[in-house]
């Protein structure tokens, strides 16, 4: 499983035009699932995600989470970040898991971050995804399990 972390002052994920998720502050992350993923993956990701202390405190320090700062989180699939493209120049796909697996990968994930009482909104897996956001920081992190 692999999360790119993007800490955002608001973000939002449009379909057809049409805005289907949208946050304030936060956290946006792309997400992808390899063959090997499940539950084990998912809980520490849901965890690791939630108690990251990236958020500033009075002290302009990142030492608070997600719910010291009353965010929110934006999740959205994206199957490329498992693209290999070692060789030659068109990447390969063949590690991203198979829509038939990643798709109950994809919700158990969401789940699993809702149950943690964070405020959770998606975008549509497998669609064509207009993703805005606007940094805050930046701070970009790479997670895997």
């Amino acid at each position: 499983m692999r999360v790119l972390v993007q800490r955002v002052s608001r973000a939002e994920v449009r379909v057809d035009d049409r805005v289907i998720g949208k946050i304030g502050a936060g956290l946006l992350l792309l997400v992808g699932f390899t063959h090997a993923d499940g539950d084990e993956q998912i809980a520490w990701m849901a965890d690791k995600v939630v108690g990251l202390r990236i958020f500033s405190d009075d002290e302009d320090k990142m030492n608070c989470s997600l719910a010291g700062v009353g965010g929110s989180i934006l999740v959205v699939s994206q199957f490329t970040l498992y693209g290999d493209a070692v060789k030659g120049r068109r990447p390969s796909f063949v590690d991203a898991a198979r829509p038939e697996a990643a798709v109950p990968l994809y919700e158990r994930f969401v789940a699993t971050l809702r149950a943690r009482g964070v405020h959770v909104e998606t975008g549509e897996f497998g669609a064509t995804m207009e993703v805005e956001l606007v940094n805050d920081g930046p701070v970009t992190l790479w997670l895997e399990r």
